[in-house]
């Protein structure tokens, strides 16, 4: 049994509907991207700024609050502090090109996903049966960074679809994120206390003996 077991038996994570409401924010921003003419890109250079500043500040809390109950919190710091980073970008630079922007959002969705590759890893040592729907969201990600990455003018109007739909897939990815969370935190509730209690015992008399060792 490992030591991530004995951390979902112990605490329940606090704010788990944070990255919910980043996802809806995420998708909601998508789909809008995927219905906007390439005129009005200066637009959604403001409306990424707003959503993004806000979205990284939650993320910021969210990790940090939950920073001795999830193994991977860095990985939400790291992301949430590179989001609220490129909204405030954006917000000093709205004029940014439509060749420029998509790349950020690639490199935005890049490390997200590979945080959500981590998540998945650890929903895995936590018992979660669908944790491979968690990382085959996170590959799509990855995929779809890199052809904005490396393609930023590929198509020429499609650079916009491919933004919504990068944008819309992070999304799915942090609601995907926050259900699961839920579900441990549903776990969390089921354990009766005096069970979480003999862990810890437990724990500290192994502790003890390899001290002795």
């Amino acid at each position: 049994m490992n030591g991530t077991f004995i951390k979902t038996i112990k605490n329940s994570i606090e704010h788990w509907y944070i990255p919910l409401m980043v996802g809806l924010i995420f998708t909601g921003v998508g789909i809008y991207t995927l219905t906007s003419p390439l005129e009005s890109y200066l637009a959604l250079a403001i409306i990424f700024s707003v959503s993004f500043l806000f979205s990284g500040l939650t993320e910021i809390i969210f990790s940090i609050t939950n920073r001795n109950k999830i193994d991977n919190w860095g990985w939400t710091l790291i992301f949430g502090t590179f989001t609220f980073l490129l909204g405030v970008l954006l917000f000093i630079h709205p004029e940014i090109s439509m060749v420029t922007l998509p790349i950020y959002v690639g490199f935005l969705i890049l490390f997200r996903s590979i945080g959500g590759i981590s998540y998945a890893i650890e929903l895995k040592n936590y018992g979660i049966s669908d944790w491979g729907n968690l990382m085959l969201i996170g590959v799509f990600g990855v995929f779809f960074s890199f052809l904005l990455i490396w393609n930023p003018l590929f198509a020429g109007k499609t650079i916009v679809f491919w933004t919504g739909l990068t944008l819309i897939t992070g999304g799915v990815f942090s609601i995907f994120l926050s259900l699961k969370l839920k579900k441990l935190n549903a776990m969390h509730g089921e354990i009766p206390d005096e069970l979480k209690n003999k862990y810890e015992e437990i724990k500290q008399k192994i502790h003890s003996e390899l001290k002795q060792k």
